[in-house]
């Protein structure tokens, strides 16, 4: 028999609360679970993304960490001012939410966009971050084809959100489609369905322009200056860069931690969550 596979399947028995909080005047909408005794964990989805990126891993961080997945500025149910969004500009709205947390510091993880919104901190505010996850992450490459597949794929998705076109958008994050079910689909289509939303997506993808996103990138010096420790973790088939790519990515961060997780796309969380969260919570809690 083939079970229903659902957001709320995926958080059952999950003690999580969603909210609301004012990160430098933006209304910023998380999911979060474990206690403000814990360390704080700041979780980021990528391009396009929600915190619904992070349900199959919030049980588990929230035993030991008070984990925060977070929708960016100009994504989820978030607000979406008509800003740059150019990395510095998601950097900024992380500093805003760990000082509306009041915490001076977090552990950060970040996949694909959310890495590299990471690593600009870890390289901008390194007295902000403890420890560094680079999931899948942006920041390093730029493929034409790549970029101008997710810029077509997300434009098609947020002007017209039919289930098909948000299935297709999902797809493209997993090794295995089957693993896009229809409750994700629907979640994703009524944040896309938003009044403003098309316009808030056209923003967001100058990041898949060639020379907005050169002058973004890191550069061999800004990686090396990382000293926060750092998990690179990546994925036998992302779409969107190799495995040795990702490997080069660590190599230039001084005593980074290179992992690959077979079987999965973009979403290596999401589509391995008992893997990724024994590789994970190991690194986060020094293992």
């Amino acid at each position: 028999m083939t079970t229903h596979q659902s957001i709320w399947t995926d958080l059952t028995g999950v003690a999580f609360s969603q909210g609301y909080l004012d990160a430098g005047g933006i209304k910023t909408r998380y999911l979060m679970s474990g206690s403000p005794d814990k360390p704080l964990l700041i979780l980021i989805h990528g391009t396009g993304g929600h915190a619904e990126a992070y349900v199959r891993n919030l049980a588990s961080h929230g035993e030991h960490f008070w984990t925060v997945a977070i929708d960016l500025v100009g994504h989820g149910w978030s607000d979406k001012p008509a800003i740059a969004y150019e990395v510095a500009d998601y950097g900024r709205h992380v500093l805003a939410i760990l000082d509306a947390l009041g915490r001076d510091r977090a552990h950060i993880s970040g996949e694909s966009l959310g890495g590299w919104v990471a690593g600009w901190i870890a390289v901008n505010h390194p007295d902000r971050i403890d420890r560094l996850v680079l999931n899948t992450s942006g920041g390093w490459t730029a493929h034409p084809e790549v970029m101008e597949r997710i810029k077509r794929l997300s434009t098609e998705a947020v002007t017209d959100p039919t289930p098909e076109r948000i299935r297709t958008r999902l797809e493209f994050l997993m090794a295995d489609k089957s693993k896009v079910n229809d409750d994700l689909v629907e979640t994703r289509r009524a944040i896309y369905a938003q009044p403003g939303f098309a316009e808030a997506t056209r923003r967001i993808l100058c990041l898949q322009e060639m020379e907005i996103r050169r002058r973004n990138m890191f550069s061999d010096a800004e990686s090396a200056s990382i000293k926060a420790p750092t998990l690179v973790l990546w994925t036998s088939h992302d779409p969107t860069a190799t495995p040795e790519e990702g490997r080069q990515i660590a190599a230039r961060i001084p005593g980074a931690r290179y992992v690959v997780m077979n079987g999965c796309g973009h979403w290596p969380q999401f589509e391995d969550a008992e893997t990724f969260n024994r590789i994970h919570l190991d690194f986060l809690r020094g293992r």
